[in-house]
């Protein structure tokens, strides 16, 4: 094992899946007033409650995700927070202007809704996944597939 299979890929891994959250955590905190008429726009009572949570879940959980600390029930948070705020802040369904020619707010919602379960798979390949493929194998045999989901009865 070489230190790029046990400390650099994984780092980089975890890093790149979680970069964005406290960047969204600050916005929150130097932007309070607009978080704060987002957190207040669904159906979930306490505004500010939910906007500590947000920023606490955005700050903290990246951290145990990159150091690899309580990795699995971070990843499993963060990818909770991603279907939660994708079903209640990102209501694409709800827009008119859908397939209107140009710049629409349901096709820019029904984007951020997909990326958002797209950040739910990768997180939730950390909490289900073992260990990576070493380097040297993908490198060898870049064509080949994963063995996520390819179980043998």
């Amino acid at each position: 094992m070489t230190w790029l299979n046990l400390v650099g890929i994984p780092f980089l891994i975890r890093f790149c899946l979680v970069v964005l959250f406290p960047f969204s955590a600050l916005d929150k905190i130097f932007d309070w007033k607009g978080a704060m008429k987002q957190a207040t726009s669904s159906v979930l009572p306490g505004g500010p409650v939910l906007l500590v949570v947000a920023i606490v879940v955005e700050l903290v959980c990246p951290i145990m995700v990159v150091v690899g600390w309580h990795d699995r029930l971070a990843a499993f948070l963060i990818a909770g927070f991603c279907v939660v705020t994708a079903v209640l802040y990102h209501e694409f369904w709800r827009y008119g202007d859908f397939w209107a020619k140009g710049d629409s707010q349901g096709r820019s919602h029904f984007w951020d809704f997909l990326k958002n379960f797209g950040l739910v798979g990768g997180l939730m390949l950390l909490v289900f996944s073992s260990a990576l493929s070493p380097v040297q194998d993908v490198v060898a045999h870049p064509l080949s597939s994963s063995p996520y989901g390819m179980t043998q009865p």
